[in-house]
């Protein structure tokens, strides 16, 4: 059986709390990386910590979407915590999607395609005409041109993106029973069948090692 592959969203501040995520997420029938995104990595300790942390699979959520000079420089910068992927939006465009992949180096470049928490109505409030599938597909087909190692998508657009790129599809938007906090495009993690799962709050919220112990049943 293929080993499940999740990535521990450590949405927080504190160095202390992702300590202690990290030390009561250890699990031999699950492999477990760690996602950092712009909490974490602007606090005070945060990009201190990562650049210490040692055998763990480190993904960096900075969903880069500015000026290609701006992205590539930032990327430059990140080179030294030996991370192992990084997130950039789709929507920053063919050019610096291609950019940033010439200067990633050993750095998996991950495209975003749409939050999993905007829905068609909020597509629509901000300008996009097609619908959220249409929209992922398209933007799917531009991560392709641009050769990146992974994609973002919600549980709802794996098989569609799946046709379409053939490596790692990372899903967020995954909820333990009922609880799918602010997603909008959410899904029972038994269901999603995606290379990696993003699971934040289900796990790091309450007692770690047993929302573990249930997460590893649930998806057997």
């Amino acid at each position: 059986m293929k080993k499940l592959k999740i990535f521990i969203a450590c949405d927080t501040s504190s160095v202390t709390k992702v300590k202690k995520i990290i030390s009561q997420t250890q699990s031999s029938k699950i492999k477990i990386g760690y996602k950092f995104g712009l909490e974490f990595m602007n606090s005070k300790n945060g990009r201190k910590f990562i650049s210490k942390l040692k055998n763990k699979t480190i993904f960096v959520d900075l969903k880069l979407n500015d000026t290609v000079n701006t992205m590539v420089s930032t990327i430059k910068t990140l080179k030294d915590l030996k991370i192992n992927y990084l997130t950039v939006h789709i929507s920053s465009g063919l050019t610096a999607l291609k950019a940033v992949k010439k200067v990633s180096g050993s750095i998996k470049i991950i495209g975003v395609t749409t939050l999993t928490s905007l829905d068609s109505q909020d597509l629509k409030l901000i300008g996009y005409n097609k619908s959220v599938k249409k929209l992922v597909i398209h933007q799917t087909k531009l991560a392709k041109k641009a050769a990146l190692d992974a994609l973002v998508c919600s549980p709802y657009e794996v098989t569609a993106v799946r046709k379409i790129f053939k490596k790692e599809i990372i899903t967020p938007g995954v909820q333990l029973g009922k609880r799918n906090y602010d997603q909008k495009r959410s899904m029972e993690a038994k269901q999603v069948k995606s290379d990696w799962l993003v699971i934040g709050r289900a796990i790091t919220k309450g007692n770690i090692k047993k929302n573990i112990q249930n997460l590893t049943k649930e998806l057997r």
